[in-house]
Formats: structure tokens, C-alpha cells, sequence
């Protein structure tokens, strides 16, 4: 859920979230059937973006996936810089929230039609959603999807002509956890009626359960709402939050559409924990890319709860660690989008994926890291634009690293373990080459990488009767790259760390150690990342007063 200004997340009770596992298992992946969706050649009754084959494609037939972030427009109009920030770190489309005037201000036709310029002059793709509908039938004040549809009809001279450049999103977690089974019927209802006003977009339809479709209505119900839209240029959203928690339920939600040729994408999703539990970001984000689905992270800035704030004060410069794993991490935006071929990006109609590259090979081998180099032998058709490097453990691979160049570090390994590697070519369109062989590595026995120099700040982002949220920065003082690193301080008033993102605790009384995650793991000379959490706390809440890393003493500022 996202109400005006905020990140609440309304989840079921804690009973029903118990039982989460069992109703997923209970709507089996069968249900959706396999392959069954509408087929559809590429351009069948289709103008500018649209659906071929249970995939995401632009007008030109090529694929399209996105990847980028969700901006508060109605609540911030004034952030008119945030589109061109987004795409300045990388993105290739931007979810705007907009108003119906059901519950918050009417975005005006002419405000709609200057967002839609902005997002074209910025070359995003543009997901236009109602956000009054949140969690209706247990919200009061959400309006209905029917509501939803007759805004975007008198938006309809605004939208015509559009088709290659906005999709359009019809309402925001249109239902609630009460009767989610109510969401099936006005959903076919409202895409129905924007097809019979004349719309050609391709649609977006939102789950229920606050989104996260924790009951399987979505996904039991998707291949009649798909079958009801004549045109089959429909996409399902998933919002995924604490809900999914673990990569079985991550990976088992996904497959279940992409089995069944149904077009799918994760249209909000969060990482950061909170008291409803810790969402598997790594997963969601790494199937994405396996699968090649659009995601959308939750979101740019202006939340209440400062948590889920990619950029802090609109401020691209400082990217929360949130924000620095969303765009900077594995699988993140800065490596994997691709522009939109209608602004010039990749390559129209290239399906031609480049060669195999040489088998990689183990240098500067480390307790924590490792460098790998290969043979840049692959070829293609329109060059070869980068490389993904992954961790290969039985039938399963998982990306660790990309490069634009021969060789790359991994980071972030554990001492005295061993890992098999592999390296993919990637060319401007997204093509990926076959798998190279394989190169085995055992890390080095010691600990973290020492580090040479550094300075930490820490301080408290909010604070509440018996809990409060922390964020430190850990600066490299040093000439040379720190690769791999732990973190200790102590707390003196019984603070006890709950939930971290951007690092791993372990805590043992008031001593708290933390390690990297993998977004984290290398910090450059003069560079910084951030580590995240929240604690609860007593009466006192005294900021520790001492910090090393990998055992050299860090200042503190």
C-alpha cells in the first residue's frame, strides 16, 4: 500500500501471514495452466508497445524491459527535475503516480500531457497509474477501478497518439485483504471499458491484497482477465514487499505466469526490512533478469517513512543504500537497462546474440574477493556492449559481477570457500551469448581485506518510543580500493540492531559486527557506502563512540 506521502504497508495479520506458504503452495503453479495464454504475432492488432507472446515489445517487435523506479508525482508536482535525474542514473521508464480526484487532487489533462513530454524528452518509458484506487474494500476512502477508467477516458485526447512511449497502469493495489476474490470482476470490467472507449495502450492491472496478491486471486483469476481484453495487450503487476520474504515465494509467483505465457512485471517492490518482515530484493532482482521482466523499485523520494527513499530530498548526489542497490547493485539499473529502441537505444530488430567468450581465469585470489579475467573473443553483429559474470552452484547461476571490459572483481565471497564462476557477452540489445566454461576458485583462509584508512559517520534517522532507525557511512581514507570488509562498534544502552540493509549483523550483548553486502562489499578511494537498520532501544540512545574496519581503527565524524 501507498498512501498520500507514505510507506505504510498494509499486510495481513500475522496469522494469515503464517499460512502464506500454504495458500501459495494451495494455488499451485498448474492453475494458470501451461502456455495457455492468448497467442499473438508480433504486431497483431497492436500500435506502439504491446504484448507478443507473453512478453513486454516495443512497436518494431523488440523486446522491452523495464527498468527503473516509481516517482510521487501528485504529491510532489513541483519535482519536475526527477525525471531527468531518473534517467541520468540509468533507468529506462518511470511509474508517475497520478490522482483521479477521488481521494487526493486531480491531475489535470494539461499536468498528464506535460508529464508524458517530460517523460519522451527524458527517452523513459512512461507507466501513468491512478493511485486513488489503493486498497479498496478495506479502505474507505479508495475509490473503484470504474472511477479509475472513466479518468483515464477524459484524459483520452491527451493519451491518443502515445502508444509507442506511456502504458497505462488503471489503479494502484486496486483491492485490499477483504474479499480479495471482489477483484476479478471489476478488473475485466474496467479494461473492457477503456477498450471500448478506443483506447489501443497496453494496459497494466494491479493485484490485490495491497497488491501482493498473497492469496493467489491474481494469480488464479490472470488467464480470464488476460482472455477478456480482445486486444491481449494486458500486463500483470506484482508489488512485492515482505510478503515475499524467501526466493521460493519470489521464484514460484513469477514462473507461475511466465510458464503460462502470461505477461508479468514487479511494478513496486521494496527491500529495506520493516516490523512486517524482510523482503528478498537479491532474489527479485536476479529473476527479473533471468527471466527477463520488467521491475520497478519503490521508490524515487518523499516518504514519510524515509526508509524506501532511493534518493534522499530528491537528491541524486545522495542515493540511500536502498537507492545505491537499486541502481548501482548486481542486477541493479545502472547494469542491466537497455533504452527503449524508439529513442534510439540498442539496436531495432537485432536478435542476433554474440559469441562465447574464453574461459575465464582466477587472479588476486582473496578471503573475500576475486578477480577474473577472459579472452574478449566474443563477437556480434552490432559489438558486444558488456558482460555479466556469474556464481555457478548445481543447476542454478546467480549474477555477481558486470563489466564493459575483459575482467572483473568479485566481492562480498566468504574466506575458505569455493565457488565456480562463468561469464556471459551482452550486446546493445540485450542479447546474451551462451555460457563460457567454467573456472573453480577457493578463497584465501583469512579475514576481510584490512583497511588502510577510514572514517565513519553515524547517526539517528528517526526515533520512536522504543525503537529507533540508524544509517552509517563508511568513508575509504585510504589510496587504494578496500575489497570486502567488517565493521565493529559496540552500543552502550542495550540497543539491540533488528533489521539492516547494505550489510549483515551479528550482534553478541552491546558488540555489534557487520559484513558487506555485495553492493557494499568494494569501496573505492575517497568513496562511501551506507549501511541502514533499525534497533530497538530503552530510555537511552547513546551513539557509539568507537568503529574499526577489518581491524584498523576508523575517526569518527
Amino acid at each position: 500500500m501507498r498512501t498520500t506521502r507514505s510507506t505504510t504497508r498494509k499486510n495481513p495479520v500475522t496469522a494469515l501471514l503464517t499460512a502464506l506458504v500454504t495458500l501459495l503452495g494451495i494455488v499451485a503453479l498448474g492453475v494458470l495452466g501451461p502456455v495457455t495464454a492468448q497467442a499473438q504475432s508480433a504486431g497483431d492488432l497492436a500500435t506502439g508497445l504491446h504484448i507478443g507472446d507473453g512478453r513486454l515489445l516495443e512497436g518494431n517487435g523488440n523486446d522491452f524491459i523495464m527498468r527503473g523506479v516509481n516517482h510521487a508525482h501528485t504529491w510532489y508536482p513541483g519535482e519536475t527535475q526527477s525525471l531527468a535525474d531518473i534517467k541520468a542514473l540509468g533507468a529506462n521508464t518511470v511509474r508517475v503516480v497520478l490522482s483521479d480526484g477521488y481521494r487526493w487532487s486531480k491531475n489535470s489533462p494539461a499536468d498528464v500531457a506535460g508529464i508524458v513530454t517530460q517523460c519522451k524528452a527524458n527517452r523513459l518509458i512512461c507507466v501513468l497509474e491512478v493511485h486513488d484506487t489503493t486498497g479498496y474494500g478495506e479502505d474507505a476512502a479508495a475509490g473503484t477501478l470504474d472511477h479509475a477508467a472513466d479518468y483515464w477516458i477524459s484524459l483520452k485526447d491527451v493519451l491518443a497518439g502515445e502508444e509507442n512511449y506511456i502504458i497505462i497502469n488503471i489503479g494502484n493495489e486496486p483491492w485490499g485483504n477483504t474479499d480479495p476474490e471482489g477483484w476479478t470482476a471489476p478488473t475485466i470490467s474496467a479494461v473492457q471499458k477503456l477498450r471500448n472507449a478506443g483506447f489501443e495502450h497496453t494496459i497494466m492491472v494491479d493485484a490485490p491484497n495491497w497488491g501482493q496478491d498473497w492469496q493467489g486471486v491474481m494469480r488464479a483469476n490472470a488467464q480470464s482477465v488476460y482472455d477478456a481484453d480482445t486486444t491481449g495487450n494486458l500486463i500483470f503487476s506484482i508489488h512485492m514487499y515482505s510478503v515475499y520474504n524467501t526466493a521460493q515465494k519470489v521464484t514460484d509467483y513469477l514462473h507461475a505466469f511466465v510458464d503460462a505465457g502470461l505477461p508479468i512485471l514487479i511494478g513496486e517492490f521494496g527491500g529495506p526490512a520493516d516490523q512486517y518482515g524482510d523482503p528478498d530484493e537479491d532474489t527479485m532482482m536476479a529473476a527479473a533478469e533471468q527471466l527477463r521482466l520488467g521491475y520497478l523499485a519503490w521508490s524515487w523520494s518523499g516518504n514519510t517513512d524515509p526508509i524506501l527513499d532511493l534518493a534522499i530530498d530528491f537528491d541524486p548526489s545522495r542515493l540511500s543504500s536502498w537507492g545505491q542497490r537499486i541502481f548501482n547493485g548486481v542486477n541493479g539499473i545502472a547494469q542491466t537497462s537497455r533504452e527503449a529502441t524508439v529513442y534510439g537505444g540498442g539496436t531495432p530488430g537485432d536478435t542476433q546474440a554474440p559469441s562465447t567468450t574464453g574461459t575465464p581465469t582466477a587472479s588476486a585470489v582473496a578471503a573475500t574477493s576475486v578477480t577474473l579475467t577472459w579472452t574478449a573473443a566474443a563477437t556480434d553483429d552490432v559489438g558486444v556492449t558488456g558482460y555479466d559474470v556469474v556464481r555457478v552452484s548445481g543447476g542454478t547461476e546467480t549474477t555477481v559481477a558486470a563489466s564493459a571490459t575483459n575482467t572483473a572483481t568479485v566481492t562480498g565471497l566468504t574466506a575458505d570457500t569455493a565457488y565456480t564462476f562463468a561469464v556471459y557477452a551482452r550486446d546493445a540489445a540485450g542479447n546474451r551469448s551462451a555460457r563460457s566454461a567454467t573456472v573453480n576458485v577457493t578463497t584465501d583462509e583469512g579475514g576481510s581485506t584490512p583497511g588502510v584508512g577510514c572514517s565513519v559517520g553515524y547517526r539517528v534517522v528517526g526515533e520512536w518510543p522504543d525503537g529507533f532507525q540508524g544509517e552509517i557511512t563508511i568513508r575509504n581514507t585510504g589510496a587504494t580500493t578496500i575489497n570486502g570488509w567488517t565493521l565493529a562498534f559496540a552500543f552502550a544502552d542495550g540497543q539491540t540492531v533488528t533489521n539492516m540493509w547494505g550489510g549483515s549483523p551479528a550482534q553478541n550483548g552491546g558488540t555489534v559486527s557487520v559484513a558487506p553486502a555485495s553492493y557494499t562489499s568494494t569501496i573505492p578511494a575517497d568513496g562511501t557506502v551506507t549501511v541502514g537498520f533499525t534497533a530497538t532501544k530503552g530510555s537511552s540512545n547513546a551513539a557509539p563512540t568507537a568503529f574499526t574496519l577489518s581491524g584498523t581503527s576508523c575517526t569518527t565524524v
